[in-house]
């Protein structure tokens, strides 16, 4: 049994069109279906505006979904309401995109865990405190420094502080959502690496969202493809990026960076991605698909398993 199962789930916000105008929605995700598995990263990648971090926070329940499921283990999550919600955020965090954001600059860093710590868990001060410690020690910080303030830090410092704060109720499930997209490089590769070791240590299963291909494939078991609220591609992390399927794929990975000199030709899409508000009919992608031809106009591939992987799904008629 897997411990995420996200069925159709879709993501809507009504926009204001005036008195007389017909209703309309941004449609951010628009029927997203997968699974993920205990103690497995299942990275999440896609231009900006595609609507990954929308299914991120719909999945710990910061958005409220319109349609569709998902359960975490034996509970569905989508369907929780008041106490009964509260008490199953433990199961699941979240860490930020923005670690100088995310963060209250006038809390010290002992305060903010703690006050994780004081919501799901009723141990004395003493006992939180030696949680504390712990949670910087498992993030490479030291317990000295949990009396400083987020501004006594540095951004790859600042994002360790986040995951600490995401693992202080021991979750099951962690939605990174682009954690090391606003640091530098050579940090981003020491936070990517900590959060494989936390992963070894205590088995806690990540949706890791990215517009990175060659991080998310670092990470990553499996790799799921998002275009304009839907899921293109996914299948095995090595078998997206060394054989992608789908044209859209093919496109983010030709914009990886590469030392080779003969490296892959770079694929310029045309045009640009069209308003989830009044998405393209058919196939979302074949407005800007070198390889459309008028069916994918006239009616939608299914995700469907495509290639020599059984585990390799693209949604295009001519992959």
């Amino acid at each position: 049994m897997p411990l995420l199962e996200v069925n159709n789930l879709k993501v809507w916000y009504p926009v204001k069109n005036g008195w007389f105008k017909p209703k309309s929605f941004v449609r951010a995700v628009n029927g997203v279906s997968f699974k993920l598995e205990a103690g497995e990263t299942l990275g999440l990648v896609g231009e900006s505006g595609c609507g990954k971090s929308t299914l991120g926070r719909a999945l710990v329940r910061l958005e409220k979904p319109i349609g569709g499921s998902f359960r975490l283990g034996n509970i569905d999550i989508a369907a929780l309401r008041g106490k009964a919600l509260r008490r199953a955020r433990k199961d699941f965090q979240m860490i930020f995109q923005d670690p100088y954001g995310s963060l209250n600059p006038r809390m010290t860093i002992h305060r903010a865990l703690d006050e994780v710590l004081q919501l799901h868990d009723n141990a004395p001060p003493e006992a939180r405190r030696e949680r504390i410690a712990e949670l910087l020690k498992l993030v490479g910080l030291s317990p000295a420094q949990m009396d400083r303030y987020p501004h006594q830090f540095s951004g790859g410092q600042r994002q360790r502080i986040g995951i600490a704060r995401a693992l202080a109720v021991n979750p099951r499930f962690i939605v990174a959502d682009e954690p090391v997209s606003a640091l530098d490089v050579s940090v981003q590769a020491q936070i990517i690496n900590l959060l494989r070791d936390i992963q070894q240590e205590t088995g806690v299963s990540f949706l890791f969202i990215a517009h990175d291909l060659a991080v998310v494939e670092h990470i990553s078991r499996r790799i799921m493809v998002m275009y304009l609220g839907k899921i293109v591609e996914s299948g095995p992390a090595r078998s997206v990026c060394s054989n992608p399927l789908h044209p859209y794929t093919r496109a983010l990975l030709s914009a990886v960076p590469t030392v080779e000199r003969s490296g892959r030709r770079r694929i310029i899409l045309p045009g640009d991605v069209p308003s989830p508000i009044n998405p393209p009919s058919g196939c979302p992608f074949h407005p800007r698909c070198p390889m459309a031809k008028p069916e994918c106009a006239a009616s939608e591939p299914l995700l469907e398993r495509h290639g020599t992987d059984s585990d390799h799904f693209a949604a295009c008629f001519f992959c």
